[in-house]
């Protein structure tokens, strides 16, 4: 089984098209008949899936792998352990599962990036809800010390308010740009021209 495109795209760091190279790969495989479970990355294909927001996929992955294999390696059951928090909505429980294994070299890095990502996730989102919040939940939502949460927010923009422990969430200007091109302007001016004489 040539799992060499897969290698290649953790290599490159091309983690946003890993799980579509894997569920491609992994249909090349089971197609020709010669599918091996016990060789398939099955840890990497589920992270992968995780990392680009696909938690249903992740879902059946984990579904379809053989109890065996589950059986036999705790690394991809701590892989899932970050899935089912994430099913849960347990934002605390993502960064603990992510804290609580210690990963292999080859899912490190994949790992790290899926954490990076959800952190600035979970960070647009407590930027869209709300327009104060206090640190304690902040720190709840992106894995952080309250220590580390607070300058991570006032890094983005954000302020604090010592005295109550409250942060306020500045929301990023969105830069609309109108065009409006020469020949509507030049109509426009016709119309408002013919209008007044």
């Amino acid at each position: 089984m040539d799992l060499s495109q897969i290698h290649d795209a953790i290599a490159s760091k091309a983690f946003a098209q890993l799980a579509d190279i894997c569920d491609e790969l992994l249909l090349q495989v089971d197609a020709r008949g010669a599918a091996s479970p016990e060789q398939w990355p099955y840890t990497i294909h589920l992270l992968s899936h995780l990392y680009a927001n696909d938690l249903n996929s992740a879902r059946f992955l984990w579904k379809s792998v053989p109890q065996a294999i589950k059986e036999s390696r705790p690394e991809l059951v701590a892989a899932w352990r970050i899935g089912q928090c994430l099913w849960n909505r347990d934002y605390a429980g993502v960064y603990g599962a992510i804290r609580g294994f210690d990963w292999s070299p080859e899912v490190a890095g994949l790992v790290a990036a899926f954490s990076e990502s959800y952190t600035k996730r979970m960070f647009q989102l407590l930027t869209s809800a709300y327009s104060t919040i206090g640190v304690v939940d902040v720190a709840h939502f992106i894995g952080m010390s309250e220590e580390d949460a607070t300058k991570y927010a006032l890094q983005q923009g954000w302020s604090l308010d010592s005295s109550s422990q409250m942060l306020t969430v500045i929301k990023p200007k969105i830069a609309t740009e109108q065009k409006l091109d020469s020949s509507k302007l030049q109509r426009l001016t016709e119309f408002v021209f013919h209008l007044e004489h």
